[in-house]
This record gives C-alpha cells, sequence and structure tokens, in this order.
C-alpha cells in the first residue's frame, strides 16, 4: 500500500491507517511528496507538473520492487495516483480517492470550474466558485506565499481544521481569497490559532511544521502554477484516462471544495471508472485525520469486496 499525502501534508499524516493496515499485513509506504518534507524541493515552478511527481512515484515503486500495488491518495496525492494508475495500470490493483475526485482531463481550473454548483456559488458574485483560492495562486503568487510562511504554525493549524456540517451548502471561505485580498485578508498572516490534536498527534504537528521551516510554503504552492501542462498530460493518457482497476472513492459530506454530493463534480470520475465504489463519511476536507478509524474500516471493506 502506497499512501500519497496532499497539500499542504507530510506522508506522516498517513500514521493511522498505516499502523492499522501494516497490522493486518501489509507494507506500507507514505513518502513525502517533491517539495514537501524531506523530499527534494527544486527552484523552479515548472519542476512540480503532475507528470514530474508521477515518474517520481514510478521509481520509488519499481525500488519498492514494482508489484502491482493499492495506490492511496489524498487532495493532490489523488491527481497523482489517478494519472499514474492511468499511465501505467500494471503497477495498480486498486485506487483509494479520499477527498477529491478523479478528473481524466486533468485537475486544473479549466476542468473543474464548469462542475461548480451555481446553486451555491452564482457566476457574477463567484466566477471560479469555491476554487477562488486556487486562482489566486495563479494571479497573486508571491502574496499568497509570503502571507502562509509569516506563521508556519498559525497558517497550518487554521488550515487543517475539521469540517463543519452547518456550513455545508453555503459558500467556502476559499471563494472570496481574492475579494478578501488573500487567504488571510488584511493581515497578510493567519490569525493566532492552537492546532486540532484530534486531526495530528502533537507531536506529529511540530514535525509537520518543522518539516515547512527549510523551505516555507512556495514549493508545495507551485503545484497550483501548472494547470497547462498537467491538462496535456492528462489528455495524453491511454484510453482516454478510464482506470480499468477498481476505485474507491471516499467522500468528505462536510467538505465545501471537493464534496461529490449534490453537484457534478463527479461526473467525470464516474465516467472513467467502471469499477467505481463511493462512500461517504461525516467529514470535512480532511478525511483520513478526521475519520481514521473510520476510513481505515471503508478501506478495509472494499478490499474484502473486491478480492484485493
Amino acid at each position: 500500500m502506497i499512501f500519497v499525502h496532499g497539500w499542504p501534508s507530510i506522508g506522516l499524516m498517513w500514521r493511522a491507517q498505516m499502523d492499522a493496515f501494516a497490522a493486518d499485513g501489509w507494507h506500507c509506504v507514505a513518502p513525502d511528496l517533491r517539495g514537501y518534507g524531506e523530499s527534494s524541493t527544486p527552484a523552479d515552478n515548472d519542476a512540480y507538473t503532475i507528470e514530474n511527481v508521477v515518474a517520481d512515484m514510478a521509481e520509488l515503486h519499481d525500488h519498492l520492487g514494482g508489484k502491482p500495488a493499492i495506490w492511496i491518495g489524498h487532495d493532490w496525492g489523488c491527481v497523482v495516483v489517478g494519472e499514474l494508475a492511468a499511465y501505467e495500470p500494471k503497477r495498480s490493483r486498486g485506487v483509494v480517492l479520499t477527498s477529491l475526485a478523479y478528473q481524466p482531463d486533468g485537475h486544473a481550473l479549466r476542468t473543474i470550474v464548469p462542475l461548480v454548483d451555481r446553486t451555491i456559488y452564482p457566476a457574477d458574485q463567484y466566477p471560479d466558485g469555491q476554487w477562488d483560492y486556487y486562482r489566486y495562486y495563479t494571479t497573486h503568487f508571491e502574496a499568497a506565499v509570503a502571507d502562509l510562511d509569516a506563521d508556519l504554525a498559525a497558517s497550518l493549524a487554521s488550515i487543517f481544521r475539521p469540517g463543519n456540517p452547518a456550513a455545508t451548502g453555503k459558500p467556502s471561505p476559499n471563494a472570496t481569497v481574492t475579494r478578501n485580498g488573500g487567504r488571510f485578508g488584511a493581515a497578510h498572516r493567519a490569525p493566532p490559532t492552537e492546532p486540532d490534536p484530534a486531526l495530528w498527534p502533537p507531536g506529529d504537528f511540530n514535525v509537520l511544521v518543522q518539516s515547512f521551516g527549510a523551505h516555507g510554503f512556495r514549493p508545495s504552492c507551485a503545484w497550483y502554477l501548472n494547470d497547462d501542462a498537467n491538462i496535456a498530460y492528462a489528455r495524453k493518457a491511454p484510453d482516454g484516462g478510464r482506470l480499468s482497476q477498481p476505485v474507491l472513492f471516499v467522500n468528505g459530506d462536510f467538505d465545501q471544495i471537493c464534496s461529490i454530493t449534490g453537484n457534478h463534480q463527479g461526473d467525470p470520475m464516474r465516467a472513467a471508472c467502471p469499477d467505481l465504489t463511493v462512500v461517504s463519511l461525516p467529514a470535512g476536507h480532511w478525511l483520513p485525520l478526521e475519520r481514521k478509524a473510520e476510513l481505515i474500516e471503508a478501506i478495509r471493506s472494499w478490499l474484502q469486496c473486491k478480492k484485493l
């Protein structure tokens, strides 16, 4: 089992799942992706294309023996896992995607903004819907990074918050980043925020903060700057990017950005994954941290059902 994190995380986020599946007898690996943790941090923004990260994962997989694996992704990790499974299906026995649906045409503003729920985000008020924060990286990259770097611990603590069921069906704060002049508005730094120990054990959260100390947020945020390359790469995938393997998608009911419930965000994934199972859990975007045990059970049940 290879666990692939997203923004702004490190492999350690999968500790609970790795402990559980290792106890079941699986060989579990959770790398820090390029731009994160103890991995490489190239200076050029175009080093952070999905094609480059898929190549990293293929090289890692070869190093581990190259036998077909279960690949599990979260957030941008889902993009990596989905593209790897599309391009090199023999590397994957099954795919688990948490919190971000597979987009066979690539995960980019041009592919996801058309799927925005316009009952929540009228186009005249929210042209990019919940993805406005993504747009802000492409238009104000230096400012976005500087605001996050101003207080690393507070930024990370403010980002990793559990989902709020009361916010379901309402506009996300991420939809007004441009309007507010940045994620943290006029303050240009995160407010003092205590980390949520239910998501990250305190020792692990300290490691997360330290992992951003050397290079800040710039490398991880550069992932948002490669839409053209990522679309071109996705569209060259064999068979139109269809995934032949069994795919499990785990949806967060309270995820204001990525939930596929009641909208069209999951439609391309449904069309591209003929053996798709969808499970929903009462969680926000940080589902692997918010619902550690429930995610483990959802994956276990799916593995048993699919005889993987």
